[in-house]
């Protein structure tokens, strides 16, 4: 076996363990909730983050508060709209045809799972403080923690592919993981999730991200459009192939 592929086969490796210990954190803290027993957990740390004797008031400086706002903005849907289209539209012009593919499936698929996951738990907001920004929908799991985790792991995964050195890879993910913990911690911040909605959100869509890697990496293989051992990320390869043809 080659070092190129020995390094896609652990890559494949990594992104089922990923896969597997992500949707196992969803399926253990979804059980908890259901059952009422995180309760007590998660009203402590909402009101850790809450200035004591005043619990409508967030800890921490007013820059802080608004920090926390244009931080949490990232994961909105618009936000994550506006930038998975703008990447499809540049894969698009660029003939790379199953990364764009990956990036609809995930970031659109991921979009409706969660509506469906929100309607099925139907798990209301946190009423002990009050909401620093304005929520209309149910709380768990995040929307905001699952699609950002969706979206930014699904096109971290896609750049870090097309880098050729490994620290220029790593980095690129680091940047995607922060931004996905940083947007979480926001929402509870803010009052406008209770923790667990946000772990689950983040287990959810980090399993959500790599399945669809997966499933469609394996479609593209067996299909005979890419080459033995190698993956979707590695689609710029199998694009030069289109554009060769």
């Amino acid at each position: 076996m080659s070092t190129r592929h020995g390094r896609l086969d652990l890559g494949i490796l990594a992104a089922i363990l990923l896969f597997a210990a992500t949707l196992l954190g969803f399926a253990l803290i979804s059980d908890v909730v259901v059952e009422g027993e995180t309760h007590a957990f998660d009203r402590a740390v909402l009101l850790q983050l809450r200035t004591a004797g005043d619990p409508d008031n967030p800890i921490g400086p007013k820059w802080v508060e608004v920090a926390a706002g244009d931080i949490t903005s990232l994961g909105g849907i618009t936000v994550l709209s506006l930038v998975a289209l703008a990447v499809a539209g540049y894969l698009l012009i660029d003939r790379r045809y199953a990364s764009t593919l990956l990036v609809f499936v995930s970031v659109g698929g991921g979009m409706l799972l969660n509506m469906g996951l929100k309607a099925g738990f139907d798990r209301p907001r946190p009423d002990i403080v009050v909401h620093a920004v304005e929520v209309h929908t149910l709380s768990f799991p995040s929307a905001h923690a699952m699609l950002s985790a969706v979206t930014y792991l699904t096109l971290g995964t896609l750049l870090a592919q097309t880098r050729l050195h490994r620290r220029q890879s790593v980095y690129v993910l680091a940047i995607a993981v922060l931004l996905t913990l940083l947007i979480g911690v926001s929402r509870v911040y803010l009052g406008v999730h209770w923790p667990t909605d946000v772990l689950a959100g983040w287990c959810v869509g980090a399993a959500w991200a790599m399945g669809c890697w997966l499933v469609i990496g394996w479609q593209q293989r067996s299909a005979g459009t890419a080459r033995p051992g190698e993956t979707l990320p590695r689609s710029a390869d199998l694009d030069a192939r289109v554009k060769d043809d």
